[in-house]
C-alpha cells in the first residue's frame, strides 16, 4: 500500500465517523436533555425527600444519607436511560458487572468500614444517643458531639475529642446518663467498730437532707455492706436531680463535707488501717523488747 492509499483510506475513515457523528447528533442531543431533565428531578427529588423525612424522624444523619440516595439513584437512572438513547446500554451493563465484581473486593478489603458505615445507620434508625447526652464507654466517659455514619465524637472532661467507630458503640454496653433523666451518686465509707450503727445511720441521713443538687422526691438510702479490716463498711445511694458530671461531682464532694463534719460534732470516728508490728522471731515481742534484749 503506498501513501496515497493510505491517505484515502484515512480519508474514507474519518468521512464516516464524521457521518456517523452527524447522525448521531438528534439522539446525542436528546440524550444530553434527558440527563438535564433527570439532574433537574434528582435535586427536586433530594430535596423533597429531606423534607419529608425531616417531619417523620429526627436524625440528620440519617436524612442527609436518604437525600444522597435518592440524589445518585435519579442519576443513574438518567445515565442509563441516555445511554440506551445512544444505544451504548450494553457497555453499560458490562461496566456495572465490572464494577460489581470490584465492588465486591472492596467489601471485603474495607469490611470495617461496611461495618461502621452500616452501625451508623441503625444508631441512626435507633437513637439511642443524642447530641448533648452524657454517656459512658468501656474506656471514655464524655458528651456526645456528633454522631455520624462513620464514627461517634465524645467530648471528655479533659477537654479532649474522642473518636469511636459506630460498630464499638453498636455492639458494646453504653451508658447513658442523660436519656433516663436520672443518675445516682453511690458514696462508699466506713465506721469505727465501736460506735454505734444506729446512730450512724440516723446521723448520716440528717446530714444529707441539706444535700444541694440532691433530688428532692427521693430520699437517701444508707446500707452497712460489711465488716471491713478497720472499719464497718457501708453505701449511701443518693438520686441526682441533674444528670450531668459537674452536678455529681459537686454533690459528692459536698456529701462528703456533709457527712465529715456530723460525724465530728456527734463524736463519730472515721477509722483508718491500724498495723501492729512484731519483731520477735517466734512472735509477740515489740520494738522495745527487742531493744532491751540486745543491750
Amino acid at each position: 500500500m503506498n501513501v496515497q492509499e493510505a491517505y484515502k483510506l484515512i480519508e474514507q475513515k474519518f468521512v464516516d465517523w464524521s457521518e456517523e457523528l452527524i447522525a448521531l447528533i438528534p439522539n446525542l442531543l436528546l440524550a444530553l436533555a434527558l440527563m438535564g431533565l433527570f439532574l433537574l428531578l434528582a435535586h427536586v427529588s433530594r430535596r423533597l425527600v429531606r423534607k419529608l423525612l425531616q417531619r417523620l424522624i429526627d436524625g440528620p444523619t440519617l436524612v442527609s444519607l436518604a437525600g444522597s440516595l435518592t440524589y445518585v439513584s435519579i442519576l443513574a437512572l438518567g445515565l442509563f436511560v441516555a445511554l440506551s438513547v445512544l444505544k451504548l446500554d450494553k457497555a453499560l451493563t458490562s461496566i456495572l458487572a465490572g464494577a460489581g465484581i470490584i465492588g465486591l473486593a472492596l467489601a471485603f478489603a474495607f469490611q470495617d468500614l461496611a461495618a461502621n458505615f452500616i452501625s451508623g445507620i441503625f444508631i441512626s434508625l435507633r437513637r439511642p444517643l443524642r447530641v448533648g447526652d452524657l454517656i459512658e464507654t468501656e474506656n471514655t466517659i464524655g458528651v456526645v458531639q456528633s454522631i455520624n455514619l462513620r464514627d461517634l465524637i465524645l467530648l471528655n472532661f479533659q477537654g479532649q475529642e474522642v473518636i469511636i467507630p459506630n460498630k464499638d458503640v453498636f455492639q458494646r454496653s453504653v451508658k447513658n446518663y442523660t436519656h433516663s433523666g436520672m443518675r445516682r451518686l453511690d458514696l462508699e465509707g466506713g465506721i469505727s467498730y465501736g460506735d454505734n450503727l444506729r446512730k450512724v445511720r440516723e446521723v448520716s441521713l440528717k446530714a444529707l437532707e441539706k444535700l444541694p443538687g440532691a433530688d428532692p422526691t427521693k430520699s437517701p438510702n444508707f446500707f452497712f455492706t460489711g465488716f471491713g479490716d478497720s472499719s464497718i463498711d457501708y453505701l449511701i445511694t443518693i438520686w441526682l436531680a441533674e444528670t450531668d458530671q459537674l452536678n455529681w461531682l459537686k454533690a459528692r464532694s459536698e456529701a462528703v463535707i456533709l457527712l465529715k463534719e456530723a460525724y465530728d460534732a456527734n463524736h463519730i470516728t472515721i477509722p483508718f488501717p491500724i498495723r501492729t508490728l512484731d519483731f520477735g522471731i517466734k512472735g509477740g515481742k515489740t520494738w522495745r523488747d527487742m531493744q532491751l534484749q540486745e543491750q
